[in-house]
């Protein structure tokens, strides 16, 4: 497949595929991607705490919407840094009718780290977005855009309807997407609508559509996306269980190990057979962050393979360093453990754990932390007794969880994925002047063969470093 990488760098977490990673990556010719997730959260933290180096500064001053720009830097940037014990600004939270505000934002951070992972090289972009965090969709991917994102990946949902949305954005026509809203009926009114001009200064030339991946764990998938999405599908990745963050569940009856794992049997196993059929490029994922396991891949017919292990713990990433060496350091002794948890997520979906001291993958941790839902990235929507719709997270206090609907057993064991994600990056909110966010690091069960990219006698490995083994031989 002529013109596609061998190597896609996966879009983890939120902030961890920064746009350093991608830009390590993508200067060695494989595909660096960023991660969209709370890239609006995490652009305004960086604001508040200086934007130390002056990274955001110099995306902003190429961002084609001045007055937007400007204005979002008055609003957010602190000199010199907020204070430690500062809160950061809240955001208002995602909703079908979001504020003025917070659509500029997604625009405008979208923006900033494609541009920024683009500096220093002339090789493609790519960035990743999960697909059930559907409301910020239309103007994260027409920022990106603008900046000339060449790749979109998106997994965790049925991306149907992304490809016709590429498509719209490139021409900067309006387009649609549906928010799945729990017990709407036929008549209600779910659709949210991104109007590009709305948001513009004056006529611009159309832009490049991207190329479109879905990130899938079956052929059933992989079949429904080519026969009835509303654009072109021009590649998988096929992401099997052992890869980090959120997993597809197990299809059937859930069975869990005497550690609380959900079970993945035959049904689980995507046949490449069928997948070489459809005659589009595919990625192996889960567990392919090995010579040896790309050759297989590409031995078995798929173009490559997608790694995110391994980039996770690299120097370039953006997990805190300080996370990053006690996971080396477990993985050097042989003492690193990710568990798949199936009550971690609100979602519901299993989350892979890795366990770390300090992090609320602690039980004593966890229960520590009063049950706070500020961010809301992962919250469900869901139809009133009045009709209209409203937001709730298994994550958030049970009383108020409750109260809209909720179930009381749902709430078990949840956790708050989108606070402890971005304080693994180093932009923990602190509460009340002292009570710091805890972080959650997510990983792959190739956790515990992170340390076989260490150069001699050196504590840290570089992007390089990873592309070199994988490609060796």
């Amino acid at each position: 497949m002529n013109g596609y990488p061998t190597i896609i760098q996966g879009g983890m977490g939120a902030g961890v595929s920064n746009w350093r990673l991608a830009q390590a990556v993508s200067r060695f010719g494989q595909l660096g991607v960023v991660s969209g997730t709370a890239l609006d959260q995490i652009f305004v933290r960086r604001l508040q705490d200086g934007d130390p180096g002056g990274h955001m500064r110099r995306g902003l001053d190429r961002f084609p919407f001045r007055t937007m720009a400007e204005r979002i830097w008055k609003t957010y940037y602190i000199a010199g840094g907020k204070t430690k014990n500062q809160s950061y600004k809240s955001l208002p939270k995602h909703s079908k009718d979001s504020p003025r505000e917070l659509i500029e934002l997604c625009i405008v951070a979208n923006f900033v780290e494609v541009s920024l992972a683009h500096d220093g090289h002339d090789n493609p972009v790519g960035i990743n977005y999960l697909e059930k965090i559907r409301i910020p969709h239309l103007p994260s991917l027409y920022g990106a855009m603008l900046a000339g994102v060449e790749y979109v990946l998106m997994g965790a949902g049925i991306p149907l309807k992304i490809p016709g949305v590429l498509n719209h954005l490139a021409n900067h026509e309006p387009a649609n997407y549906e928010l799945q809203v729990t017990g709407a009926q036929d008549d209600d009114d779910t659709t949210i609508t991104f109007v590009p001009r709305d948001f513009t200064d004056g006529e611009l030339p159309p832009l490049v559509r991207p190329r479109f991946l879905a990130i899938v764990a079956s052929n059933t998938l992989a079949v429904t996306l080519v026969k009835k999405a509303n654009g072109k599908v021009d590649g998988f990745v096929v992401e099997g269980p052992t890869a980090g963050g959120h997993n597809a569940p197990p299809r059937g009856k859930l069975q869990l190990t005497e550690a609380g794992e959900p079970i993945y049997g035959e049904r689980d196993t995507v046949d490449l057979e069928k997948m070489r059929e459809l005659r589009l490029p595919f990625w192996l994922a889960g567990g392919y962050g090995t010579a040896e396991k790309l050759r297989e891949a590409l031995a078995a017919g798929a173009t490559g393979v997608q790694v995110g292990t391994a980039f996770a713990f690299c120097a370039e990433s953006g997990l805190r360093d300080d996370y990053k060496q006690a996971l080396l350091n477990k993985a050097i002794l042989g003492h690193a453990k990710v568990l798949t948890d199936p009550l971690a997520s609100p979602t519901g979906y299993p989350f892979k754990v890795a366990h770390l001291e300090g992090t609320i993958s602690e039980p004593e941790v966890y229960r520590a932390r009063p049950r706070i839902c500020d961010l809301g990235y992962l919250r469900e929507a869901y139809r009133t007794a009045a009709g209209t719709i409203d937001y709730r997270c298994a994550g958030e206090p049970v009383s108020v969880y409750l109260s809209k609907g909720g179930k009381a057993e749902d709430t078990t064991g949840r956790k708050c994925l989108c606070n402890a994600l971005v304080a693994n990056i180093g932009h923990p909110q602190v509460r009340c002047g002292k009570h710091i966010e805890r972080g959650l690091v997510t990983s792959g069960d190739a956790l515990r063969e992170i340390s076989s990219f260490l150069p001699p006698n050196s504590p840290v490995y570089t992007a390089s470093d990873v592309i070199a083994k994988l490609l060796h031989a």
